[in-house]
């Protein structure tokens, strides 16, 4: 008779640890990405810093969303295929919802025109919604029940 709890040859394991973290990825860098627009907004709006500063401050703000646009597509095309399904899911929330926000500001921006104080609203009012919306979904992750997983390197070929 075999062994149930011998591992096929050629059978690789994923940790639960590991998926939860890779299931958390996007929701992180959704939170760094708008963290700069929640706490330089007011600041930029109330105490409305001189001209280099303005500009310096609206570079600070605008940066990060931007980089992470990048780097997110490739965080979404690791994570969305991986062998826990529930890293997937979680995943395509977190890109829903960070790519529904910023899709948004370009149709509304439209109307902005030169106008920064909007600009400057608008990426404040974008890390309101998203980065507590990102904080419940983490805490759904981590309450999540992980298992490791097994697969084979034929699964992904």
């Amino acid at each position: 008779m075999s062994d149930p709890d011998a591992v096929p040859p050629g059978t690789q394991q994923v940790s639960a640890r590991s998926a939860r973290l890779t299931a958390s990825l996007f929701d992180y860098g959704n939170i760094a990405a708008t963290l700069a627009g929640l706490v330089l907004a007011p600041y930029i709006l109330w105490a409305e810093p001189s001209g280099p500063a303005t500009v310096l401050l609206f570079v600070l703000m605008i940066v990060p969303p931007i980089l992470w646009f990048g780097v997110s597509m490739v965080v979404y095309a690791m994570a969305r295929h991986h062998p826990d399904p529930q890293v997937g899911h979680f995943t395509q929330q977190a890109a829903y919802r960070f790519y529904g926000m910023f899709g948004l500001v370009i149709p509304v921006g439209t109307f902005y025109g030169t106008d920064w104080r909007l600009w400057i609203m608008t990426g404040g009012l974008v890390a309101v919604i998203l980065i507590p919306w990102s904080l419940w979904s983490l805490r759904r992750i981590a309450k999540a029940d992980w298992q490791d997983t097994d697969y084979t390197e034929e699964t992904f070929t």
